[in-house]
């Protein structure tokens, strides 16, 4: 029987803690609830007394993290907890996790925004933390919850507690003038359109080739939308098909006549910077960047609108998208503090009303039945409260939960997946055609060798299957 062994909060803590959100640039509203939230906590453990580390990425939208930092320093001041919260640029995440997993010491809670199964062996299996936090909310989103789960060691190496969407952001002025009022609907589209951008207008296409984590994601949906995978539903590798070769190929051609050699170079922030700026027709993106463009460039924000991932060969079965970020929190097995961890994710995801909210919609839950204002008709993404004008500029982001797939879909987010995909190896892929410095067809075979070797390191380590 769960039960609660908070410590009681007076008056005075309570106001106290207010003013000190309202100090870290809440408004009264925010704060008010964030304090309210933090008195109905209610942790299964006796946690008074511990710590707790959070090392997280920054996140696209400033305001969330201004929210986040408050709301976890006030339930760790109603349940005697000290909390501290570390932020750092998304690239630098993942090789932070592996220096700390090296020192044996460091964060008692991380986070990443994509799938990091390579470290499961170092993890706290998370399996009975998702069957309480189901049990409380309902069933996980199956796409959340592939991001996180090893079929192999039937094992979940990490907790999603929300995601992204990933859909196109195009300048709707900009397609006007080449007869597609309402953007590009299909990869070819996307070539002919951009094209004659580029070629009329100056202003150049926004997808990277470079060792970015948007760059991976774009390569991935390119190679699903032309019917191939990196590895099928055994976990057996198929790289190496006809139908990779063509999206090579495909993405080559469209470096050619759309962009220019600067996506070869590119941090995750640079695609969002270009759209921001003007200088991009369309990009494969969150919301984030409109979000910025909202105050930072107004006219550019008005004239940004969204699409559903693009139907390439494949057809539209195969128009799908990764999680722009899968917001995937693991406990380190060296933390003192795993029981204090766990009792803070339950805790921010009993409360994802907010943090969708606080986001400005770029969190959507992995319980969906947590914020069923998002996606209903006439709700969140139908009448934008942040200033979209018009207000349903993010209605095509309601059907996102049937278009996101998990990371090495169809097979699940491995170890070997997750090292592919925290290297350079798809974006390479791509751009070595691009450049000219390889055929698709030997550009793809280089490839395939680099991810059979990681395959094959991590079907020994026992931690996938395939091999057939």
């Amino acid at each position: 029987m769960y039960r609660s062994l908070r410590r009681p909060t007076s008056r005075r803590g309570f106001m106290k803690a207010t003013a000190a959100a309202m100090a870290a640039g809440l408004p009264l509203s925010s704060a008010l609830r964030i304090e309210a939230m933090a008195q109905e906590s209610s942790p299964t453990a006796n946690i008074a007394g511990t710590s707790l580390k959070i090392l997280q990425w920054s996140h696209f939208v400033p305001s969330y993290d201004t929210w986040f930092d408050a709301f976890a320093q006030a339930w760790g001041e109603a349940n005697d907890v000290e909390v501290t919260v570390d932020h750092i640029n998304t690239a630098e995440v993942p090789t932070t996790i592996a220096a700390e997993l090296s020192a044996g010491e460091g964060h008692d809670l991380v986070e990443h925004i994509s799938s990091l199964a390579q470290y499961e062996k170092s993890m706290l299996p998370m399996n009975d933390l998702l069957a309480e936090a189901s049990a409380r909310h309902g069933e996980q989103l199956g796409m959340c919850a592939a991001n996180s789960y090893n079929p192999t060691t039937d094992t979940y190496y990490g907790f999603v507690h929300g995601y992204a969407p990933d859909p196109g952001n195009y300048r709707k002025g900009l397609w006007e003038t080449v007869e597609l009022p309402d953007g590009p609907s299909t990869w070819d589209e996307l070539l002919s359109g951009g094209t004659r951008i580029r070629s009329e207008q100056g202003v150049q296409l926004g997808i990277g080739m470079s060792n970015e984590i948007d760059s991976r994601m774009a390569a991935q949906t390119l190679i699903w939308a032309f019917g191939g995978a990196i590895q099928d539903e055994n976990e057996n590798v198929t790289v190496n098909s006809p139908e990779v070769i063509e999206a090579v190929a495909y993405m080559a051609d469209l470096f050619k006549n759309t962009m220019t050699e600067e996506v070869f170079g590119w941090t995750a922030a640079s695609n969002n910077q270009l759209l921001i700026a003007g200088q991009a027709s369309y990009i494969l993106n969150s919301i984030s960047a409109f979000r910025t463009a909202q105050e930072a460039q107004p006219d550019v924000a008005a004239d940004v609108f969204f699409k559903e991932p693009l139907v390439g060969p494949a057809g539209a079965e195969r128009a799908l998208a990764h999680g722009h970020a899968v917001f995937n929190y693991q406990i380190p097995n060296y933390s003192p503090n795993s029981a204090t961890a766990q009792e803070f994710i339950l805790h921010l995801v009993e409360n994802y009303y907010d943090a969708c909210v606080e986001s400005k919609y770029y969190n959507f839950p992995a319980w969906p039945d947590l914020t069923p204002e998002l996606l209903v008709d006439g709700g969140w993404l139908d009448v934008d409260q942040f200033g979209a004008d018009p207000p349903d500029k993010l209605a095509p982001m309601k059907t996102a939960n049937d278009w996101t797939v998990n990371l090495g879909w169809p097979g699940p987010a491995n170890a070997a997946i997750g090292e592919v995909f925290n290297l350079p190896t798809i974006p390479n892929m791509m751009a070595r055609a691009a450049t000219g410095l390889a055929t698709p067809e030997e550009s793809v075979a280089q490839a395939e060798e680099e991810i059979n070797a990681i395959f094959e390191t991590w079907r020994g380590e026992g931690l996938i299957g395939g091999g057939s």
